[in-house]
């Protein structure tokens, strides 16, 4: 109960608590401001979901810029024989009038951090190759594979891989993240903090320049494309600061999509929708999501990854430290490349369904976030008159304003999905049988003490609520129909996939699973996480299962 001695630590658990408790007791009690609360919530919902539509659309025009620039650029270099054998540094390719693309020799050292743990040998050559196909991979690519010692024969693991790709990167380093250190949670966080630190401790004790040493947090089953790495380093030129940018891609998931139950398939694809659309947001807050690059000096200088429980949540959790640790001068530069993902996979339908709620709750454990952020918001309340950076005098900072919008992305993407699931499915219904039940025997008021029969007003306003309830989920199908488009547009224009391949018309029934899908993948594990914030322990760490066939997995290494 130690973490609940700050105030900010109780909204994760209330949240859920609150919008639970006042289904019944709202209409009961206070039906008069309950309907305006209902009114309140909803309407911001809704304008919340019509915003997110529009960004979403930003985004998938950006991504597509991203890939037709890539083809023309892949293109070109085709039709001329000698740039694929030598291509030339700084070589320009004018793709437009408006746009130009820079094919030229890396200017940092690309550390690829590739956290894993029992995963199947098979997937980590496959994702490791992709990275050894690229241009330049000899000669700026650094792989070190994070693996964790409690796994029975790591070493030998990674000696095979590393061995597999022997000369093939600039270097190769393997690290094994030792159990039970104390004070810290096993998890990907932990583990990428551990080779951090030992593998880039090496790498400069090599030779290594640690000022061009740039991180790529990545999952052991992330197909990162060649494309990823050149916008990289266009962002990073681009920066008025490279070493506090840290770059964000979309995730995307159509590896073995077809092999996953629907109600899996739409999670994800809800999932990376959203996901998606956080990386149009203003000012540079969007938050990472599984794979991000940032530089070693701003991991340093942040004092590396936490490794507590309450950091489970390591993508997040690391851009709001770098975030605060810097007073806002870290900021995220959005790269629309997408990045190919495994869905969760098991042998068995339901075996599948179950691991992807464990893959959920999991997901969900990062409400610890949500306190964090809020603790920090206090100290920079007191602090909003000091206009000077945490870590160097001289740094520019941000705005109160800036940090009051970080906090509010966050408290969306954990406040939300514990309320939103029970307000939304049940309130109106509930409402509806306890103010004017379709029998008598389930009348809990007469009509002299209905409040909302008596008041005109509060009634109309009922109304208005029921009716706009109607329309919270369209901005979710105009999200879905967008991305029915992208996704065909991604499988056959980037990684070259046939029509067969990839979603078509017959994937329309995957949309009947949504409510069961946002049920027991979205409000059920956020629920849970939110109230287990009030006791004692911490949930085991659980990988997500995964089943790779090396043989059926024919994306191109892009």
């Amino acid at each position: 109960m130690l973490r609940l001695s700050s105030p900010a630590e109780w909204v994760a658990p209330l949240t859920p608590l609150i919008s639970l408790a006042i289904l019944p007791l709202g209409p009961m009690f206070f039906p008069r401001a309950y309907v305006v609360f209902l009114f309140i919530y909803f309407t911001g919902f809704l304008y919340q979901q019509l915003n997110h539509v529009y960004k979403f659309y930003l985004t998938s025009n950006r991504i597509k810029q991203s890939i037709r620039r890539w083809n023309n650029l892949s293109k070109h270099i085709t039709e001329k024989d000698e740039i694929t054998k030598d291509p030339q540094p700084n070589t320009r390719f004018i793709i437009n009038m408006e746009e130009e693309l820079v094919f030229q020799e890396p200017r940092y050292t690309h550390a690829f951090v590739i956290p894993n743990y029992s995963e199947p040998e098979a997937l980590l050559k496959d994702t490791i190759e992709r990275l050894a196909s690229h241009r330049y991979a000899t000669s700026h690519y650094v792989i070190i594979l994070a693996m964790e010692a409690s796994e029975e024969g790591w070493a030998e693991k990674g000696k095979r891989i590393e061995e597999h790709f022997k000369d093939r990167f600039n270097g190769f380093y393997i690290t094994g993240h030792p159990s039970n250190i104390p004070g810290e949670y096993r998890g990907k966080g932990s583990n990428v903090n551990y080779a951090v630190r030992n593998a880039c401790a090496e790498m400069i004790d090599q030779g290594y320049d640690r000022q061009e040493i740039f991180l790529t947090i990545m999952d052991s089953d992330a197909a990162i494309p060649e494309l990823y790495m050149l916008e990289v380093e266009l962002a990073l030129n681009r920066s008025d600061d490279p070493h506090y940018t840290i770059c964000a891609p979309p995730i995307f998931f159509s590896r073995n999509s077809h092999e996953v139950p629907a109600a899996v398939r739409m999670t994800d694809i809800t999932w990376a929708a959203l996901v998606m659309s956080n990386l149009s947001n203003a000012d540079g807050l969007c938050v990472p999501c599984s794979n991000y690059s940032l530089s070693f000096i701003l991991a340093d200088r942040v004092g590396y990854w936490d490794v507590d429980a309450d950091a489970i949540g390591e993508d997040m959790h690391m851009w709001l430290k770098c975030f605060f640790k810097t007073d806002g001068h870290a900021r995220t530069a959005p790269i629309f490349v997408p990045i190919n993902l495994t869905n969760v996979q098991c042998d068995g339908y339901m075996a599948n369904i179950h691991a992807r709620y464990v893959q959920a709750r999991r997901h969900f454990q990062g409400v610890a976030d949500l306190g964090y952020t809020l603790r920090n918001m206090m100290v920079c309340y007191k602090n909003r008159k000091v206009q000077k950076g945490l870590l160097d005098y001289n740094m520019a900072t941000s705005g109160f304003n800036h940090k009051l919008s970080a906090c509010s992305v966050i408290m969306e993407a954990h406040m939300i999905p514990a309320s939103s699931g029970w307000l939304m499915f049940a309130a109106v219904p509930l409402m509806q049988i306890i103010l004017f039940p379709p029998f008598p025997w389930l009348s809990f008021l007469t009509p002299t003490t209905n409040t909302l029969i008596t008041s005109d007003f509060f009634y109309n306003l009922w109304i208005v609520v029921r009716v706009i309830t109607v329309f919270l989920p369209i901005p979710l199908f105009g999200t879905l129909a967008i991305y029915e488009y992208l996704h065909r547009f991604i499988d056959r224009e980037f990684y070259n996939k046939p029509v067969e391949e990839s979603r078509t018309w017959r994937n329309i029934s995957d949309y009947a699973s949504l409510p069961v899908a946002a049920w027991l993948f979205l409000t059920l594990p956020s629920t849970i996480a939110c109230v287990k914030r009030l006791m004692h322990g911490e949930d085991a760490y659980v990988v997500g299962a995964k089943v790779f066939n090396q043989e059926t997995d024919k994306e191109r290494l892009s």
